[in-house]
């Protein structure tokens, strides 16, 4: 199953990175201020956000293969509304109903851990967050080519496309897992709170990823502007280029993952923070427009990428010990709270951008894990 739920997790997470090289030709298609052009990503994740805390407990109390594959065709569904879209509020709704509805993988990756034997969870979530990672980190490249090649229309049609034939797929490859019986929708989404209110380690970790997190989607929503813009006069494939530099990141999944295991998550998180706030300091190497800053960028991104995957696979295998019975609502709560890091970054890199250019943006980028790496220094042995 490894293979197969790496693949389907890479393909549906995609969906959410689709538009993040392409706010600039979108906003314009749409008639979006630079300073609402945020709202194309930030939108998706906020749907995102919202499916991890209301659809992710399904996976609990719900029998698995039958919630993902009726989640995936409501991607599909948003996905073509949003490749037909003519107006900002079509595409912006059918935008937040994709994030919403590609909440499909974080049901997958649980049903991975389940698979796995206690000795080996962390090496098994960190295999398929690396599938999950590549589609996060090719969805840019592979939009951006698409593209250029048939406009910025053609990549959601495709990934409609794709999404209904895994459906099919994952209905027919996918084993049934049928949670044990337990309490009603309304019970679990109200243990919810309960679960974020006494389980301590679920709280830090998810801090740590939000302020990681944040400055990763605050990079990839502001870089691409940058890279688009008079400093450096990049063509859509020439930033496609730039962002598959960053796929070099997802080797650290499997790395962190089998450090995890072997008791070692304390400082690999700490390194993974570390890693978040120098790719900002490393961005601002060089003189704009030069080959010496652009190659710098390029460097930031490997960097950036590599601490946010293995920052994610230590506070998966972490929050995945705490309760078998309760992953998918720990999952929810955790993606959640991340992702409206996640949000928040957006939203404020593309303001940041708007008014004050890179200096801006990277030095709240910056901010973000220095930050989060502050609070972690609080934890106790």
């Amino acid at each position: 199953m490894t293979p197969l739920l790496a693949a389907a997790c890479g393909m549906v997470v995609a969906n959410l990175y689709y538009a993040q090289p392409l706010v600039g030709p979108i906003a314009k298609a749409l008639s979006l201020s630079p300073e609402a052009a945020g709202l194309i990503v930030t939108l998706i994740q906020a749907g995102y956000c919202l499916g991890l805390l209301l659809l992710v407990p399904l996976a609990d109390i719900v029998e698995n293969r039958r919630l993902v594959c009726r989640l995936l065709a409501g991607t599909a569904l948003a996905l073509a509304a949003a490749a037909l879209a003519t107006h900002a509020g079509t595409f912006l709704l059918a935008a937040w109903v994709m994030g919403l509805c590609s909440v499909a993988v974080q049901v997958l990756v649980p049903f991975a851990a389940h698979l796995a034997p206690d000795h080996a969870r962390g090496r098994a979530v960190g295999n398929v967050t690396s599938g999950l990672l590549l589609g996060i980190m090719l969805a840019r490249p592979v939009s951006s080519i698409v593209a250029d090649l048939a406009g910025w229309h053609a990549i959601f049609a495709l990934s409609a496309v794709v999404m209904t034939l895994l459906a099919a797929l994952l209905r027919r490859r996918l084993p049934e897992r049928r949670p044990p019986p337990g309490p009603g929708y309304a019970q679990t989404i109200a243990s919810m709170w309960g679960l974020l209110r006494t389980q301590p380690v679920l709280r830090r970790r998810a801090a740590y990823q939000a302020g990681i997190f944040g400055a990763f989607s605050l990079f990839w929503t502001t870089a691409p502007l940058w890279l688009a813009g008079p400093a450096f006069g990049l063509t859509q494939k020439g930033i496609a280029l730039f962002a598959l530099a960053g796929v070099a990141g997802a080797v650290s999944a499997p790395i962190a993952g089998r450090l995890s295991d072997h008791g070692h998550g304390k400082p690999v998180t700490a390194f993974a923070l570390l890693l978040g706030a120098s790719s900002f300091a490393l961005s601002r190497v060089g003189t704009e427009g030069s080959l010496l800053s652009l190659s710098a960028l390029t460097l930031a991104a490997i960097v950036l990428d590599f601490g946010v995957s293995a920052n994610l696979v230590v506070g998966q295998r972490a929050i995945f010990a705490l309760s078998a019975e309760h992953r998918g609502r720990l999952n929810g709560l955790y993606m959640a709270i991340f992702f409206v890091g996640g949000a928040t970054g957006s939203a404020l890199g593309a303001w940041a951008y708007a008014h004050g250019g890179w200096a801006w943006a990277s030095a709240i980028g910056f901010a973000l894990p220095v930050l989060a790496l502050g609070y972690f220094a609080t934890e106790r042995k």
